[in-house]
């Protein structure tokens, strides 16, 4: 059995897919850097400039939400949905629950540099200060949103991945090659 073709017109935009795919790449990098920095010395040179690439690259994946939903609500091609029923509704509880653990993500992440009373440095370029002031005690609740939201994020976009795939090589309907650079 082979793939059926796809629908003409029935693929992401150039732009909505590359946005996809370079939040995927920031998730698995940050979630990445955070378990590798805690083998390393506290205090240590090498954990701080793998913290300090952490929150260079949260900025760039809040900056990258942004536009995704920017495009996303205005500009981006509207596809009609891939599957139908229950499994349009599980496609969609998936993709708002992912964009609700992106967007808590970065605000648990920024909330954990501002309560401690720093800016967050993007790379050295730029800062990124409060808008207003945060305190201290918000801090280990911040940590346990950001933990525990990298933790479920993972697992989501595990389930997204293994639902992608299972519609590419079992149902064969065409769903992961809508997001697929390349394919016609």
């Amino acid at each position: 059995m082979t793939n059926k073709p796809l629908i003409p017109g029935a693929r992401y935009d150039g732009l909505a897919m590359a946005l996809h795919w370079v939040t995927a790449l920031l998730v698995v990098t940050l979630f990445t850097l955070a378990h590798v920095w805690v083998f390393l010395h506290r205090g240590g040179a090498a954990r701080h400039s793998l913290q300090w690439i952490h929150i260079s690259l949260g900025i760039s994946l809040a900056a990258i939400v942004i536009l995704r939903l920017v495009w996303r609500g205005g500009f981006s091609r509207k596809l009609p949905p891939a599957t139908t029923g229950i499994a349009e509704w599980a496609a969609r509880g998936m993709h708002l629950g992912l964009y609700a653990l992106l967007i808590t993500m970065v605000v648990a992440g920024l909330t954990k540099i501002w309560s401690q009373g720093h800016a967050a440095s993007f790379f050295g370029l730029f800062s990124v200060s409060a808008p207003f002031q945060i305190d201290r005690s918000w801090k280990p609740l911040a940590d346990t949103v950001h933990d525990w939201g990298a933790w479920t994020i993972i697992a989501l976009a595990g389930l997204h991945a293994t639902a992608a795939l299972f519609h590419h090589y079992v149902v064969r309907d065409g769903v992961l090659r809508r997001m697929m650079p390349g394919q016609r």
